[in-house]
């Protein structure tokens, strides 16, 4: 099977590992990075969970992706968690904007496959960690700097950043605000239709009020009535 071009940090995490003869080297865990120049080196594996030591693995050894598993060659390096978290890493760094306060956490970012290079960062309002919550993009040109931790931008909110992925809750309010927005083009439509209705209605009863005043309240002579009983043939 054909290696994607590009790939999500999480979704890698998410894949077991397989090796040679169908060995289990568990799911990732967590990545190896070289944060400087925006590129991944590799990422290691947690065997089990009550295993303290981690398989490390280059990004060359990876071989195919078949479903939820990765296939790779060779063995692995092995590590424990203690050394591999003195690893420099720019995921849960906190984003600072330009004026120094914190607007978000990396919580994940799209690479190469081939070469490694980081595309974008994805970023977080809050905790990462918490499943269906908003994603915003981050290019690597609007990042100024970073340091251990803590990631730079020339942005000013998350505002200023493209959504890539909105929160059920984001979602809903998106929705029900469409729907508000309906609902009140439908009521401004109904009103203006209801006052031309009743400015039609009032140029009416005008026009018939002009008419019954002309019939009746005409400048003609009254008749007397002696006059009205010689002329009526009926009487």
């Amino acid at each position: 099977m054909k290696l994607p071009k590009e790939i999500l940090l999480s979704e890698l995490l998410n894949y077991s590992v397989k090796g040679n003869m169908v060995l289990n080297y568990g799911n990732g865990e967590n990545v190896w990075m070289h944060p400087p120049v925006h590129r991944i080196l590799g990422w290691y594996s947690r065997p089990s969970n009550f295993d303290l030591k981690r398989n490390v693995w280059r990004l060359n050894q990876i071989t195919q992706i078949i479903d939820n598993e990765i296939y790779v060659k060779g063995d692995p390096a092995i590590s424990d968690l203690a050394t591999l978290n003195r690893f420099p890493t720019l995921i849960e760094a906190n984003l600072i904007n330009i004026n120094g306060s914190k607007i978000g956490v990396i919580a994940d970012f799209l690479f190469e496959m081939k070469t490694g290079k980081i595309k974008y960062y994805l970023v977080s309002r809050s905790n990462p960690k918490i499943p269906g919550s908003s994603r915003w993009k981050l290019t690597i040109d609007n990042i100024n700097d970073q340091q251990p931790g803590l990631v730079f931008c020339e942005s000013n909110s998350l505002d200023d950043l493209s959504l890539i992925k909105s929160s059920i809750k984001n979602e809903f309010m998106q929705k029900g605000k469409k729907i508000f927005d309906r609902f009140d083009d439908m009521k401004n439509i109904a009103s203006n239709r209801l006052e031309e209705w009743l400015e039609e209605d009032e140029d009416i009863s005008q026009n018939l009020d002009f008419k019954q005043k002309s019939f009746y309240n005409n400048d003609r002579t009254s008749i007397p009535s002696s006059e009205k009983k010689e002329d009526d043939p009926w009487i």
